[in-house]
């Protein structure tokens, strides 16, 4: 039989890719006015704040803890609103639902920081006899056998525990507790957060890192308005939120390309699908623009001159960090050769492409495959942060500022939102391969 080797399918249609977005910040002043209305450089002194020697970590979870506490103000926020337009039935469904999520991720990082649990802020909370000290009024004892009492530790600072008290949070802040109390079940040690602590862990010092009395003390928007003031805060404390997690991605980022370099592909991959996860995350707090009062919201709009002139100057570009970490997210695909064990082909050769294809068939170093996927899956998560923000613009600001201002756009004119998620694969050899794969297989009828 004679042999024939694998070649394209006729039917096949390949496209002419369109030019990469070049993706820039906008202009320097909407940017600085951005950060000035948010108070991000007070938030960033905590978020960098390095406190706890040996803790690696240190820098990845502390801007996640202190999203997950703004979010505990912004619930406080939401459920003190006295108009009675307010939809405070999915207001509270979507914060139960942004807050589990944010406490799935914390898990994911606490999960690979375990490694390093002795440099952790730990408050060891078991005792022989049950003797609280006197500073630690939070804490109730709980006796788990003849042998071991437990003092289970709660945070002073936090809000959870307040709102755990408030009749009129009383009940979503309980399911946020055995959120707390399910995601950490596989973690040698629990938040104090006033979670059950069923298993009488040890309990992270919450407070020492987080800080919620220096958080909270600079809650105040610095524009804030008596006419305007619940929208201006559910404004600045989703954005304040939004802007933690941006940070928490950078630093992880960062992880995956150290992890990469250093060959341990297994947890880069972890860290990617965690990467993946924080995107969809960012999409979610977006998505809460969608419950602010339309009339309310465009006349705060107007008063903080929140008005794009072009399409890079829609109000997710004045985030420096936000563009960042997109462009730090596409250019994981350099990783690519690295990973492969291949150098680029200088005359444009297939030859990354080779080595995927022999990667997936031979399915020998698997660890590479799930990276490769993962590192795909965040394409996919950026590309859809971006179109979902797209149609989020024309739904809470009408089409014509999602157009920046034009009576008409098309993307090869200026559309940088289309584009983002228009634009070719950031992984054209993975894109081939598996092109070529599926052709072949095709043809031998596997």
């Amino acid at each position: 039989m004679e042999s024939r080797s694998p070649r394209l399918s006729n039917n096949l249609n390949i496209s002419i890719p369109m030019p990469q977005a070049e993706l820039t910040a906008a202009s320097d002043s909407a940017c600085s006015s951005y950060e000035s209305y948010l108070r991000l450089q007070e938030l960033k002194k905590l978020w960098s704040s390095k406190e706890f020697p040996g803790w690696k970590d240190e820098l990845i979870l502390k801007p996640a803890f202190i999203g997950l506490e703004i979010t505990f103000r912004f619930i406080s926020t939401v459920l003190s609103d006295p108009r009675p337009y307010a939809n405070m039935w999915e207001w509270k469904r979507r914060l139960q639902a942004l807050t589990t999520s944010e406490i799935e991720i914390i898990a994911l990082l606490c999960e690979d920081d375990v490694k390093t649990r002795a440099a952790i802020p730990i408050v060891d909370v078991t005792s022989s006899d049950g003797v609280l000290a006197r500073e630690t009024s939070s804490a109730e004892v709980r006796k788990m056998s003849d042998e071991t009492t437990v003092v289970s530790r709660v945070s002073e600072a936090s809000l959870l525990p307040r709102l755990a008290t408030w009749h009129k949070s009383e009940e979503l802040a309980k399911k946020i507790l055995y959120s707390i109390e399910r995601e950490m079940h596989g973690i040698p040690y629990t938040l104090g957060l006033g979670e059950p602590n069923l298993a009488g862990k040890p309990t992270f010092d919450y407070d020492a890192v987080c800080k919620p009395t220096e958080l909270h003390a600079f809650k105040k928007c610095p524009s804030d308005n008596a006419d305007l003031d619940i929208e201006n805060q559910t404004l600045y404390a989703t954005h304040q939120i939004l802007e933690s997690w941006i940070c928490v991605s950078k630093f992880i980022l960062e992880r995956i390309r150290s992890r990469i370099d250093s060959r341990s592909f297994e947890n880069a991959s972890s860290d990617c699908w965690i990467l993946e996860k924080v995107w969809k995350l960012l999409k979610e707090i977006e998505d809460l623009h969608l419950l602010m009062d339309p009339d309310d919201f465009l006349r705060l709009k107007n008063r903080l001159s929140i008005k794009a002139t072009s399409e890079s100057d829609s109000f997710c570009f004045r985030s420096r960090e936000l563009v960042e970490i997109t462009k730090l997210s596409k250019d994981l695909k350099h990783k690519v050769p690295t990973i492969l064990d291949v150098e680029v082909d200088p005359k444009g050769g297939p030859r990354i492409q080779g080595a995927a294809m022999k990667l997936y068939r031979k399915k020998a170093e698997f660890e590479k495959i799930h990276l490769l996927q993962a590192m795909q899956a965040v394409e996919m998560a950026v590309k859809s942060f971006y179109f979902s923000y797209k149609q989020l613009v024309t739904i809470v600001m009408g089409s014509l500022e999602a157009m920046g201002n034009r009576t008409f756009v098309n993307v090869d004119s200026g559309d940088l939102l289309g584009q983002i998620y228009l634009e070719p694969t950031y992984f054209p050899s993975l894109d081939a391969a598996k092109t070529f794969l599926d052709s072949w297989g095709h043809e031998r009828g596997r």
